[in-house]
C-alpha cells in the first residue's frame, strides 16, 4: 500500500478506535494507548494491546467498571516510532480522566518522562523502560512494572549460573549478549559489563542494527568467539531471524537465552525447528488454564467482543503479558478509590494507586491469575515492585516452565539505579522524595478516614 495511502487508512482507524470508545465522562476512566498493529513489531503490538483491551472489556461487562466507574480507551497508531508515539500522546492528552499510559515502547517512554511529569500522569513501562525510574524518590510518575532492564539481567545471570553450577562457576566462561540496535537493546550494556567483573565471566556485547533481518555477520563473530552462553536481547523479526541463523552457524539452540522482549510464540515459531530447545525469561506465564484467562474466553470472545483477530493467540505470552498489564492498570484505579472515592480519579490521584500496588500471592489468586505471574509490591522508593522472574523452554509446541521464580538481586542492583537517578536528579535539578515521611503522612491519613467510617 503507498504511504498515503498507509497513513490514511491508520488515521481513519484510530479515529473509528476512539469513536468506539467515546469520550469520558464523569463516571469514565480513560487509558489512551500508543499502540502499534502495522510493522516490523506488529506481532508485539497486535497480542499486548490485544490482552490489555480484553481485559478492560472483561472489568467492563463482568463487573460494570472499577466500583461503578466505566473503562475507556481508544488507540493510536505509533508503527512503534518515537514521532508518532509523541504526536499521540500529544493529541489524546487532553481527554478527560486520562488514568495511565502505556506505550510498551522504550524509545517513546524515554520521550515521554518530562511530559508526563508535568501533566502529573503515570507512565507504566511493564518489563522495560528506563531502569533508574525504579527509584520513585527521583521519577514519581514513571512505572516500570515487574522487571527493569538490570533486574531482568541479574535473573538472567543468575540463571546461567544454575546452568553452570553455581555462580562462581561462571568464572572463566564466556557469554555473548547479542542486542538490538535502540535505546532498548543498548540499555543493559553496562550491567552485563559490571556482572561480568563481578563473576569472573567475559562478556561480549554484539549490535544487530534495526530491525535485524540480516545477522550473519553478527553469528559468524559468535561462531569465532566460541561463548557458553548467547543472550538474545532481541525485538520482532530480530529473534527468528537469530535463532535460523544460529541454527546455520551450528549454534545450540539451548545454549540462548532470550530476554523478555524474545520470548514469545511469535520469537520461535517463525523459526522451526531452529528454536527448539530455545530458553528465555517471563514475567508471566502463557496457557489459557488460568482463570482470569478463562473468563477471558468466556466473557469476552463468546459473545463476539474479543480484540484478537485470531483466537488461537489467546493465552500466548504477548497476550498474557497484555491481560496482566490491564489487570495492574486496573488494580492501581481500585485501590487509588480507595483513597480518593468511586470516581473518576485523576492522573496523580491514579500514580497513588500504582504506588500502593501490593499485590500478595493471595490477592494474585483472587484475582484469577495464580500462576499467571507471582506477586507485585509498589512502594514510593521502588516502582518496579520486586517481581520475580521465571524461565520457559520452546519444545518445538509450546513453552514449558524449567526454573523456579527469581528474585533479583537487589543489595547488588540498588545502589547502581540510586547512583543513576541521583545523577539524573542533579542533571535536572530535582530534589527527590522523602517517601518516609510520605508513607507516615499515608499512614496517619488512612488512620483519619478510618476513624472518621465508625
Amino acid at each position: 500500500m503507498p504511504k498515503i495511502r498507509l497513513r490514511a487508512a491508520l488515521l481513519a482507524g484510530a479515529i473509528l478506535l476512539a469513536g468506539a470508545a467515546g469520550a469520558a465522562t464523569a463516571d469514565e476512566q480513560y487509558f489512551p494507548l500508543q499502540s502499534y498493529r502495522v510493522g516490523p513489531y506488529a506481532a508485539g503490538g497486535t497480542g499486548f494491546f490485544g490482552g490489555f483491551i480484553d481485559y478492560l472489556t472483561l472489568i467492563n461487562a463482568r463487573d460494570g467498571g472499577v466500583n461503578g466507574v466505566k473503562l475507556t480507551w481508544s488507540e493510536g497508531e505509533t508503527q512503534y516510532e518515537v514521532e508518532r508515539g509523541v504526536e499521540v500522546y500529544e493529541r489524546l492528552k487532553s481527554r478527560p480522566g486520562i488514568a495511565a499510559w502505556n506505550p510498551l515502547s522504550v524509545g517513546i517512554a524515554y520521550a515521554m518522562i518530562d511530559r508526563i511529569t508535568a501533566d502529573k500522569v503515570p507512565l507504566v513501562t511493564i518489563n522495560h523502560g528506563r531502569t533508574d525510574s525504579t527509584d520513585g524518590r527521583v521519577f514519581p510518575y514513571v512505572f516500570p512494572l515487574l522487571l527493569n532492564p538490570y533486574s531482568e539481567t541479574s535473573g538472567i545471570i543468575q540463571y546461567l549460573g544454575t546452568r553452570a553450577g553455581g555462580l562462581d562457576k561462571l568464572k572463566g566462561k564466556t557469554v555473548a549478549v547479542l542486542y538490538h540496535g535502540s535505546p532498548y537493546g543498548k540499555e543493559t550494556i553496562p550491567i552485563y559489563a559490571q556482572l561480568a567483573k563481578r563473576y569472573g565471566f567475559t562478556v561480549e556485547q554484539i549490535e544487530v542494527p534495526h530491525p535485524g533481518n540480516e545477522q550473519q555477520s553478527q553469528w559468524l563473530t559468535i561462531r569465532r568467539l566460541r561463548p557458553d552462553f548467547v543472550v538474545l536481547r532481541g525485538w520482532g523479526v530480530m529473534n527468528p531471524v537469530a535463532l535460523k541463523t544460529a541454527q546455520k552457524t551450528g549454534f545450540p539452540a539451548d545454549r540462548i537465552v532470550g530476554n523478555v522482549w524474545s520470548n514469545s510464540e511469535e520469537d520461535v515459531i517463525p523459526a522451526g525447528e531452529a528454536a527448539k530447545g530455545y530458553v528465555a525469561i517471563t514475567t508471566q506465564a502463557s496457557g489459557t488454564a488460568y482463570p482470569v484467562i478463562q473468563e477471558v474466553v468466556g466473557k469476552v470472545y463468546e459473545p463476539g467482543h474479543g480484540n484478537l483477530a485470531d483466537r488461537k493467540r489467546i493465552g500466548s505470552v504477548y497476550h498474557n503479558l497484555g491481560v496482566l498489564n490491564g489487570l495492574l492498570n486496573v488494580e492501581a484505579v481500585r485501590i487509588a478509590q480507595t483513597r480518593f472515592g468511586h470516581r473518576t480519579l485523576t492522573g496523580d490521584e491514579v500514580r497513588w494507586g500504582f504506588e500502593h500496588l501490593r499485590l500478595d500471592e493471595a490477592r494474585v489468586a483472587a484475582l484469577g491469575a495464580k500462576g499467571l505471574f507471582h506477586s507485585i509490591n509498589v512502594t514510593c522508593a521502588n516502582h518496579e515492585g520486586e517481581g520475580r522472574v521465571t524461565f520457559q523452554q520452546w519444545d518445538g509446541a509450546k513453552w514449558a516452565v524449567v526454573s523456579d521464580w527469581i528474585a533479583p538481586d537487589w543489595a547488588s542492583l540498588r545502589p547502581i539505579i540510586e547512583a543513576s537517578s541521583t545523577a539524573y536528579a542533579k542533571e535536572h535539578g530535582i530534589t527527590p522524595r522523602d517517601c518516609a515521611a510520605e508513607e507516615a503522612a499515608d499512614s496517619q491519613g488512612g488512620q483519619q478516614a478510618a476513624a472518621a467510617g465508625r
